[in-house]
């Protein structure tokens, strides 16, 4: 990555997902058959009583900050305590929407039973920036705190902006990631009323069938460091962050730029950041919503970049449904595992490629691979564009 000469590594990362809490969980749901049967999945009994000192604060934290606790609880639990400056340890945060759960909660509080009863905390339990500004405080983090809020690019775009901090010089450890928690009843209306929805309640990436998605929501959490630094005390390298990038369709609200330009350049700018070519990249881990627009434009962004069916391609969200701007942090997670266990997980939901497309989306069973640069792309309403290239950690 460009900067001052420091390399990244990923000394640690948590996950909470629709299929259960923590990394094996989720790697076992990434080789399951996916989810269908509803407009979205979301995660079952979950009790956040473990991740807080008292019922009472669990009680004041929305789902999607409480999701952000239990994640960054386990990544920083593998990293082990940071012997950083408190004023060099940054956290860069990324959701799309945030407390939407408690915002809708409240707005039924005030219609049914009066202004008086809407909670004091419905601020700062619904604020976008909750997540991110409650694992600084837990941990005593003094370094940047700041909140990315860009759709569905949100948790791409924290981790490349918590990585250059590090690259740059100004940050010595940022812990990064997104969550999100937006399956409401208005939120699932207005997302149908657009279309956006699949009608036959199955994700199925890159398909010929596809009609839509299905929401989800989780998050995952990460712990970057500078790399000589988390060598020298002994960190396990988990892989590094080579390279990132982002820019914008500037083209319409919703809808990717024709022909997926946008995305093209992002992930070439991806590339020049990590200094690699196209035929570096092993592995592409795609936004794949399973709506016909988006899954057109990027297939065309990735046979643009890296020429036809040259290079794996998998969608999770078959498996976690679209959880927004936790989107890419999920993504990461999964590059992480795929990286660790040499499989590629199959694209759940997903029978019949797209004959209009040229890439090679592995489907079925998980695929053997020798782990290399991967690159995971994100790509959000308000024409966000967001890709990261993960690396495994080589001395």
């Amino acid at each position: 990555m460009q900067g001052a000469g420091h390399r990244i590594a990923i000394t640690g990362y948590g996950v909470v997902a629709p299929c259960g809490v923590g990394k094996e969980v989720f790697w076992k749901g990434l080789l399951g058959p996916g989810f269908t049967g509803s407009r979205s999945i979301e995660l079952q009994d979950w009790d956040p009583l473990p991740y807080f000192d008292s019922p009472k604060d669990a009680r004041r934290s929305d789902r999607c900050e409480q999701f952000a606790l239990a994640a960054a609880g386990e990544a920083i639990a593998q990293s082990g305590t940071l012997p950083y400056d408190p004023s060099r340890i940054g956290t860069i945060f990324g959701t799309g929407i945030g407390g939407l759960r408690t915002l809708e909660e409240q707005v039924i509080v005030r219609v049914e039973k009066g202004e008086r009863r809407v909670s004091p905390f419905l601020v700062p339990m619904m604020m976008s920036n909750a997540s991110g500004a409650a694992i600084s405080m837990r941990y005593g983090f003094q370094g940047p705190a700041e909140t990315v809020c860009t759709a569905c690019a949100a948790s791409t775009h924290a981790i490349g902006n918590a990585a250059r901090l590090i690259a740059w010089g100004r940050c010595d450890a940022v812990v990064t990631g997104g969550s999100e928690s937006a399956a409401t009843i208005t939120a699932l209306a207005g997302f149908a009323n657009m279309t956006a929805l699949s009608s036959t309640l199955v994700s199925k990436p890159f398909d010929a069938t596809r009609d839509g998605f299905i929401m989800g929501e989780g998050a995952a959490v990460f712990v970057l460091e500078r790399l000589d630094m988390a060598v020298a005390r002994g960190a396990h390298i988990v892989a590094e962050i080579v390279g990132a990038a982002s820019n914008a369709d500037a083209h319409h609200i919703t809808a990717p730029s024709p022909g997926g330009v946008g995305a093209t350049r992002c992930m070439q700018l991806a590339l020049e950041d990590a200094g690699l070519q196209s035929s570096d990249i092993k592995q592409i881990n795609a936004h794949g919503t399973s709506t016909p627009l988006n899954d057109s434009a990027e297939a065309q962004a990735i046979t643009a970049v890296f020429g036809d069916r040259s290079v794996p391609v998998v969608s999770i969200k078959g498996v976690t449904g679209h959880p927004l701007g936790a989107a890419g942090a999920l993504e990461a997670a999964a590059v992480l595992l795929s990286i660790e266990k040499s499989l590629i997980p199959p694209t759940a939901g997903t029978t019949v490629i797209d004959p209009e497309m040229s890439i090679d989306v592995v489907i079925g069973e998980p695929r053997e691979w020798t782990p290399g640069p991967t690159i995971s792309n994100n790509f959000g309403f308000g024409g966000h564009n967001g890709s990261v290239i993960i690396a495994p950690y080589k001395q």
